[in-house]
């Protein structure tokens, strides 16, 4: 048993791979080393002028070869190489007898010679003096250098794209026009599924059916169904797009050929097409499989826009390629083709069409109960304090995606690290609400007292607005900490609504507008400090006016174009006459609101100035503290009846938005 087991190993053992790299430093050595012995140079030693002179007039030069007219070698004779200062060069291991002890670099030929003459007679000198037209081998393939260096950073370029640089021999540079496609299989499984998918569960139904498609297939077609070749997955960045199709991977126990539209794209004319024909190749061979693409849109977007470069003409290349085959498949086949986007509005018409993405899955950013299951995804990991409210903080965070909540997570783990806690704390994750959505706080910044009473009061006149409007969100708690940007902040408990009725829209309006009102109550005076609330309720009124149709001068018009194809920067969908007058409804609007809010706190002016002053002494003022000043307010009452007569969790949540 244990021969035979050695011989299993022994079988097993795999070849060092052939290195081309060291094939090339060989040849350059060996060229380099033919270059010096052509030169019969090894060993030699370049002397000054005065060292010629003294060698010259000692009688010790048995010969001298001018080279080239340019350099002189000086042979010794052999009577004058046991001297001392001879045995020191004949004595190293690189001297060669044939070779010259030195070498002069004399400047001026004919100078030279009417040296060597003048001491010759003065001197009753006795040697040979010879010349000589000489040249090495990397004299004579010199032009031949940059073609050498230009075919050899060809070789390395080549080899990079292919993914072979390092060794491999030259055969891999023919790769590039091979699929970058990552394949997971029975060797390489992924190990997400759809238990990691938190929310989303109407695009988990669509793709479970695809993974059942490829499992089960006779289930459908005995019915006469046809296997769908392709499904798109749509929505905005971090929903969990990608995700989806992890746990696809991990599910469907098929081959799984995973990789994005950028990996077509390549410098070479065809090369994104040849890609794409070998994928589709691959996938075919291993069917039951599916393909799936991420960004799309680097590849697969209209043809025919900006059609001004060589590059956009392989794009289209690549992109017709990828409709053929997509379109050519049979029902047999078996081979499904998933791919992702977040700009599905630039995406060609007839990559689209049915028969090619039959499915167009919609991934949309979560819901509150959909916010709640992926926080308690993201928390498994984490060690958690009894205090901490997930419904709670899947209330405090309306529109963030999937990727946001796990960002969220971490940095609440960050945080609680930070101040050496063994545990992570709601506050923790508050503070990450902040630290996400305001920005880094600067408790440094140099603020005057002055500017931190406008602060407080802008703040507290936000607060107090929107603690006296029906429709305008709870308030969580305000500062005066200054945050990235922003010197102050209000935060709230936003309700998730699916419709927005005209009079919310207007509470929230004047809630806003509460800060610059506070400003013009107390000080009689405005400031810059307003500039983001004024940048919002313009956007808002704005909407009201040329969006939802919700206002009576201009009727039910909208000129929102949902399809987004439309571009209004030089021309407009409206008359000038239109665009006055939407002109003043949007101020009408803004003004009225602003109005409304100096009102409201002109009758709640002591207690605006009450909870102004405790801002200042705390810079951080919670719901509790509005509760002690301005009492419960009456609608939240009427809210807390509706919520005691549902026994449903789901419609309590529906009841309180609506």
């Amino acid at each position: 048993m244990k021969k035979k087991e050695r011989k299993n190993k022994k079988e097993t053992i795999k070849a060092p791979k052939f290195n081309m790299y060291w094939i090339y430093g060989i040849i350059f050595l060996t060229l380099l080393l033919f270059n010096f012995l052509s030169s019969g140079k090894i060993g030699t030693r370049e002397i000054s002028d005065n060292e010629f002179s003294t060698t010259l007039k000692a009688n010790d030069i048995s010969k001298i070869v001018v080279v080239n007219e340019d350099i002189a070698e000086i042979y010794i004779k052999k009577e004058a190489l046991s001297k001392e200062k001879y045995k020191k060069i004949t004595s190293s291991s690189f001297y060669s007898s044939s070779a010259p002890i030195y070498t002069y670099d004399f400047g001026d030929l004919q100078n030279f010679e009417n040296e060597i003459k003048s001491a010759k007679t003065s001197l009753s000198l006795d040697f040979d003096k010879t010349s000589q037209k000489r040249t090495n081998f990397l004299d004579q393939i010199g032009f031949l250098l940059p073609l050498i260096l230009m075919v050899g950073v060809w070789i390395y370029f080549m080899k990079r794209m292919s993914g072979g640089a390092g060794g491999g021999g030259g055969g891999q540079i023919f790769n590039i026009g091979k699929s970058k496609a990552k394949l997971f299989d029975q060797d390489k499984k992924v190990k997400t599924s759809f238990k990691d998918v938190a929310g989303l569960e109407g695009a988990k139904e669509e793709v479970q059916e695809i993974v059942d498609f490829l499992k089960n297939p006779d289930k459908y077609t005995a019915l006469g169904g046809k296997i769908p070749k392709g499904a798109l997955l749509v929505g905005p960045p971090g929903t969990g797009k990608t995700l989806l199709a992890k746990a696809v991977a991990g599910e469907a126990g098929v081959p799984f050929f995973s990789l994005s539209g950028s990996d077509f794209v390549e410098m070479f004319v065809g090369v994104g097409a040849s890609r794409v024909r070998d994928l589709f190749k691959q996938a075919a061979q291993k069917s039951p499989s599916i393909i799936f693409i991420d960004e799309i849109d680097a590849i697969g977007r209209a043809r025919g826009k900006n059609n001004m470069t060589g590059g956009n003409d392989e794009r289209e290349n690549t992109l017709n390629q990828l409709l053929t085959e997509m379109d050519g498949f049979g029902t047999d086949t078996n081979v499904i083709v998933i791919a992702a986007t977040n700009r599905a509005d630039v995406l060609d018409k007839a990559l689209m069409r049915a028969g090619r993405f039959d499915r167009q899955i919609f991934v949309d950013l979560p819901d509150l109960n959909e916010r709640k299951e992926i926080f308690e995804v993201h928390i498994k990991p984490l060690k958690l304090a009894k205090d901490v409210d997930i419904k709670f903080l899947s209330q405090q965070t309306p529109g963030f995606s999937g990727a946001d909540i796990a960002n969220l997570c971490n940095e609440a783990a960050l945080i609680a690290a930070r101040k050496d806690k063994k545990a992570v704390h709601h506050q923790d994750f508050l503070d990450a609400v902040d630290r996400i959505i305001g920005g880094l706080e600067k408790k440094n910044k140099i603020i005057t007292p002055k500017e931190k009473k406008a602060i407080a009061y802008h703040e507290a006149g936000h607060a107090t607005v929107s603690w006296m409007l029906e429709h305008a969100s709870p308030l969580v708690k305000v500062t005066i900490v200054p945050r990235g940007q922003s010197l102050g902040a209000a935060w709230y408990l936003p309700a998730e609504r699916m419709i927005v009725r005209t009079e919310q829209m207007l509470d929230e309006m004047c809630a806003t507008m509460g800060g610059r009102a506070a400003e013009k109550i107390i000080f009689d005076k405005i400031s810059t400090g307003a500039l983001s609330d004024l940048e919002k309720v313009t956007k808002q009124a704005k909407a009201m006016v040329t969006v939802y149709g919700l206002n009576d001068k201009i009727g039910n018009i909208t000129y929102y174009d949902s399809s987004g194809q439309s571009d209004y920067g030089f021309t407009k969908p409206y008359s000038e006459e239109t665009a006055k007058v939407i002109d003043q409804e949007i101020s009408k609007i803004i003004e009225k609101e602003y109005l409304r809010a100096i009102q409201i706190l002109e009758d709640n002016k002591e207690k605006l100035t009450v909870l102004a002053e405790l801002l200042l002494e705390k810079e951080v003022i919670f719901k509790d503290d509005l509760l002690n000043i301005f009492g419960k307010r009456p609608f939240d009452e009427q809210e807390t009846e509706k919520v005691e007569k549902s026994t449903d969790v789901d419609n309590i949540f529906e009841n309180s938005n609506q």
